[in-house]
């Protein structure tokens, strides 16, 4: 990997172990897919100007919309709403596992043997990590986080095949198209919108655009970029380092568990 590119890896790292407790923050003042809705309105303003031709069907673009958009983030933050940020974090990881085995599945990539031992420890820690908040964890919640995690997994296969296009301009039509689906299913699913819009104090709008503008616009064209230059199964594993470096900020800034169980499954 180019040291460019392994940079941008590092950077994406390091905002995606703070994404979910920054998360953690804004979930206390909004139900978890309005603020998904506000996240992706925010970005799309941002990207806006990038709206142009992609040399793909729209029709494609939506569909990865829905999956790496609306699902994804959905199933995603709304389990995060239930167990801790550390646990949630951990417990995504198990997309890097999820996108192998597709990119194996769709395009015959294979694993050698170092990979596929990667593989059984990576599900080995997760499994640990995942039973690491205590009582605070909530079997359900923990699924969908698992749900979450695999259309993440199958959103990753989606732009594979999209080929090489402008990560900027794929990440601008996903943002406008996934941020109306949002607040529909939002106001579908979920109650309270204006006492929160109301209500939300500068940690909670800080959080949006967190969200919005560093995790959305910044990390994930990066990890577009990563994805288009290099095999699935070279780029995925590396964020592996997101959830370790998530757990210690957890611990420092909302004050969850951190123990042997903890340490030793990161």
């Amino acid at each position: 990997m180019r040291p460019l590119d392994a940079a941008a890896a590092a950077a994406v790292i390091v905002i995606w172990g703070s994404n979910f407790v920054i998360a953690k923050i804004g979930l206390a003042q909004f139900p978890p897919l309005l603020m998904m809705a506000l996240r992706f309105a925010v970005a799309a303003v941002v990207l806006a100007p990038f709206l142009k031709p992609l040399g793909r069907p729209l029709s494609e673009i939506a569909i990865v919309s829905v999956t790496m958009g609306t699902v994804h983030f959905g199933l995603m933050f709304t389990g995060l709403s239930g167990i801790g940020a550390g646990t949630a974090a951990l417990t995504a990881q198990l997309f890097v596992p999820f996108s192998v085995i597709l990119a194996r599945v769709v395009f015959g990539e294979r694993m050698n043997p170092s990979q596929v031992a990667g593989m059984v420890l990576a599900f080995a820690g997760v499994a640990i990590l995942g039973g690491a908040g205590g009582g605070e964890t909530s079997l359900l919640h923990l699924l969908i986080v698992v749900a979450g995690a695999f259309m993440f997994a199958l959103g990753n296969i989606q732009v594979k095949r999209l080929g090489p296009v402008n990560p900027f301009v794929l990440n601008a039509w996903i943002t406008v198209l996934a941020a109306p689906q949002l607040f529909v299913v939002s106001l579908v699913l979920e109650d309270g919108h204006w006492a929160a819009l109301a209500s939300a104090d500068r940690w909670g709008w800080g959080a949006v655009l967190f969200l919005g503008l560093v995790a959305t616009v910044v990390a994930l064209a990066l990890w577009y970029r990563l994805l288009v230059r290099y095999p699935v199964n070279r780029v995925v594993p590396l964020s592996l380092l997101g959830p370790v470096l998530a757990v210690f900020i957890a611990a420092a800034v909302l004050d969850e568990p951190l123990g042997p169980r903890t340490l030793g499954g990161g």
